[in-house]
């Protein structure tokens, strides 16, 4: 229930120019009430049929990773055919290996079964420490929370990041968690002794057009830069200059969005330094110069 819900939560709370930026169906091999883990049914209208007019295909997971219904594996396998974009989130990403679309891609499912999927479908290149993977049009997720990264990155993907943002904040989730983050931290739930670094990424994130050092943050939570790497690692499965980028590249991404500054104003208010610099890490991140970001992006109007 709750991979199914997130997509809907996710994908309908996001409004362009004044209308909705998708439409959501549910649908199955067998239309009709779907019971689930908790007891609960779910009734759902749609077949199988929906797949071939859909432009995403999302398969949720279910638990079960066996006897995946014939019916579904000839849509997906359809769908990839079309060329449509193909996600799964947890346990589904054993649909799709069934299928055979994850054969020679990178990809990932929920850590208690990446030995399972990965001894079943040696064809996978299995990474089994990450939130998601993107590999072509075809993207995996490790699941729970980790399909919530998904949706947002699928809806930063095809809106840009400031829609993506703000459906975060409707849903009062973390806006960025990069694919690449570990699935798990050492550290899930900061101990009661007030030692998480919470208060100083808060404090950071108001600074990210300054200069910040190991030092700066280590200063702040009054700790040594190692204590500091060794926390931040735990807390975020970062270090704190790659945590420091990605927000740099989302404040930028932001501004390219939703202002009208030259790109070198844009990269010194991101704390990026430098036109170049933002290229460079923009090119690297989404293969789009910032010019070229902020004319597919942009959420002005146009006069």
């Amino acid at each position: 229930m709750f991979n199914l819900g997130i997509c809907e939560m996710l994908f309908s709370k996001v409004e362009v120019d004044g209308g909705p930026g998708y439409e959501v169906q549910l649908c199955t091999a067998e239309p009709g009430t779907v019971a689930t883990s908790g007891g609960a049914g779910i009734v759902i209208g749609g077949g199988l049929d929906v797949v071939a007019w859909a432009d995403t295909v999302i398969v949720a997971g279910t638990g079960a990773r066996m006897d995946v219904d014939p019916r579904v594996l000839t849509a997906l396998r359809a769908a990839a055919r079309d060329g449509k974009r193909i996600a799964s989130i947890c346990t589904g990403a054993f649909a799709l290996a069934e299928a055979g679309l994850l054969d020679g891609r990178r990809a990932t499912t929920y850590w208690a079964y990446t030995e399972e999927l990965a001894g079943r479908y040696p064809e996978v290149a299995l990474e089994p420490d990450v939130l998601f993977v993107q590999d072509g049009q075809v993207l995996t997720a490790s699941g729970y929370a980790a399909g919530i990264d998904l949706c947002l990155h699928l809806i930063r993907t095809d809106y840009g990041a400031a829609v993506a943002n703000t459906v975060a904040r409707l849903a009062l989730v973390a806006p960025v968690r990069h694919g690449g983050q570990a699935q798990f931290t050492d550290t899930p739930l900061p101990a009661e002794s007030g030692s998480s670094l919470a208060g100083t990424r808060a404090w950071a994130m108001t600074r990210l057009d300054q200069p910040l050092t190991l030092a700066d943050l280590a200063r702040h939570a009054a700790v040594s830069v190692r204590t500091l790497s060794r926390r931040f690692h735990a807390e975020t499965g970062l270090s704190p200059l790659q945590w420091l980028l990605h927000q740099r590249l989302e404040r930028a991404r932001e501004l390219l969005e939703t202002t009208t500054l030259p790109v070198d104003q844009v990269a010194r208010a991101s704390g990026l330094g430098t036109a170049d610099s933002l290229r460079a890490h923009l090119t690297r991140r989404v293969g789009l110069t910032p010019s070229d970001y902020r004319a597919t992006f942009t959420r002005l109007p146009v006069t």
